[in-house]
């Protein structure tokens, strides 16, 4: 049985119609204890792979590292008087780079839905950037960009058999080549895969590239774009309103409701270029949540 997809007995049913038994695959998620010398530092619940991407990329998001030399070695270990059950990884950090700090200690087990689950107080929520992203002088043309979600839902293998991961990937905005995707339950560690692959390829900070999510842009998703020098971020959802404040104060382009030849710029639209349309004008009337309005209810509710 592969640990990312379980297979399992189900049955359809259907309304006045057929009751059938089949079997079917759901998307594996278990916990992975993230240490770092040792010491627990976190608990989050993932799909099994890319592992130790994923620990490499939760220690950028949380400010512990920003550069390849600083992340050494990681090894999956067993749990004191249990067998290796590969959900328990130990990192060692570059020399002479500081332990994290005791207060980045998640207080309990942070869920697929949430990354920021455990954080001990507001503040801690708020992590600074060792990377600017104001002077970054990436322009990707819309045409360009409305081809990110087709790549994206092309190279998504899981999703295709279980129909319940999230993903997260890095383009190349002066191309337009995929860089790297990565699935997982938790849209936030879907992202941090990316970040930790970048990280341990020695590409941070990512100037110029464009991070697309399958899921709404959330603070976390734009914070951690944030700590990894990512100019542009795109989603096929909305965006929360923290977001969208966080991304105006750091010159972050975020780009929301993506879906066919249309999407919605909340912040430094002057990095999204469209030589063939029109001028820009406010339109009259215009609501805030016409486009939400236009949103596929269902659509919406498979990738929340």
């Amino acid at each position: 049985m592969s640990r990312i997809a379980a297979r399992r007995r189900v049955t359809r049913l259907t309304v006045g119609g057929s009751r059938v038994r089949r079997a079917d695959f759901l998307a594996v998620e278990e916990p992975l204890e993230i240490r770092v010398g040792g010491t627990s530092l976190a608990v989050t619940m993932r799909t099994p792979g890319h592992d130790v991407e994923l620990a490499a990329g939760f220690l950028v998001s949380e400010g512990v590292i920003h550069e390849q030399q600083h992340f050494s070695a990681a090894i999956h270990c067993a749990s004191d008087g249990e067998p290796n059950t590969y959900n328990v990884l130990d990192v060692a950090l570059g020399p002479g780079v500081a332990p994290p700090d005791p207060s980045l200690q998640r207080n309990f087990t942070t869920t697929s839905s949430c990354g920021l689950c455990g954080k001990a107080t507001i503040d801690a929520v708020h992590t600074r950037s060792r990377f600017t992203v104001a002077d970054d002088p990436l322009v990707v043309d819309a045409a360009t960009i409305v081809g990110f979600p087709e790549q994206l839902r092309a190279e998504q293998a899981v999703f295709k058999r279980t129909g319940g991961l999230h993903a997260a990937a890095l383009f190349d905005g002066r191309t337009g080549e995929m860089l790297v995707l990565r699935e997982d339950v938790g849209r936030h560690n879907a992202v941090d895969k990316v970040i930790g692959w970048a990280l341990l390829q020695g590409l941070l900070p990512l100037r110029s590239t464009v991070l697309m999510v399958s899921a709404r842009a959330s603070f976390e998703l734009t914070q951690k774009a944030l700590m990894a020098g990512i100019p542009m971020l795109t989603a096929v959802s909305a965006p929360s309103s923290l977001a969208v404040e966080l991304a105006e104060a750091s010159s972050l382009t975020l780009v929301g409701f993506l879906r066919g030849d249309s999407m919605v710029v909340y912040s430094r639209d002057d990095r999204v270029s469209d030589p063939s349309g029109d001028t820009a004008a406010d339109a009259p009337g215009h609501r805030a949540d016409d486009a939400a309005d236009a949103v596929d209810p269902l659509e919406k509710a498979v990738q929340p």
